[in-house]
């Protein structure tokens, strides 16, 4: 064996060691991923839209798209285009308005067992005009979900899948427990005990 190979194999068992006698470990999840999150979760409808109210057959419909997410004090904020043709459908056609607005969303991160959740969720902004806010915003707010979860036990276990292959060890999550979660500069942190095997 290598000086190279005894080296790295030493390091996973140091690991390993660590993290079974760790109390707890700290999880960084970046911006990046959790809009990768977002996009496979909400806006995985057709051309990348989120439709909150119809679908693409419909006449009246409102749909969300391209969204840029960032972090404000302790909440997660997306901000969507959003499009809408409001009124009542008639022989396959939207009579009333159409609107395409930009509209900001925000999100308070939770977390429980192994679940990374976002609660809360309600609509901050929807357009620069106060009137059409006010018009639009409790509206809006009863169509976004109020609740989202995502397994975060799952995505890392898909994560080390492939160890095998790329570092010739199989990594894998035995268990994992988030014991709270919080925003801290451009990444979610979550404080994390768990279980890893290396065979």
């Amino acid at each position: 064996m290598t000086t190279q190979w005894r080296v790295l194999v030493a390091g996973l068992f140091l690991v390993a060691g660590g993290l079974a006698q760790a109390s707890a470990v700290e999880l960084k999840v970046s911006r990046e991923a959790l809009t990768r999150t977002l996009n496979q979760q909400l806006f995985n409808g057709p051309d990348g839209r989120y439709y909150l109210k119809g679908n693409a057959h419909s006449a009246c419909y409102i749909f969300a798209e391209d969204p840029k997410l960032s972090f404000a004090e302790d909440r997660i904020v997306v901000q969507v285009k959003t499009h809408a043709r409001l009124g009542r459908a008639v022989a396959g056609t939207c009579l009333g308005i159409s609107l395409s607005l930009p509209a900001e969303v925000s999100l308070a991160p939770d977390a429980e067992g192994e679940t990374i959740g976002f609660r809360d969720a309600r609509v901050d902004r929807v357009s620069e005009q106060r009137e059409l806010n006010f018009v639009l915003s409790p509206f809006l707010s009863h169509q976004i979900p109020s609740a989202m979860k995502v397994n975060a036990a799952d995505l890392l276990r898909k994560a080390l899948a492939g160890s095998a292959t790329s570092i010739g060890y199989k990594v894998s999550l035995d268990r994992l427990k988030i014991h709270s979660m919080q925003i801290q500069g451009d990444a979610l942190v979550l404080d994390v005990d768990g279980d890893l095997s290396v065979k």
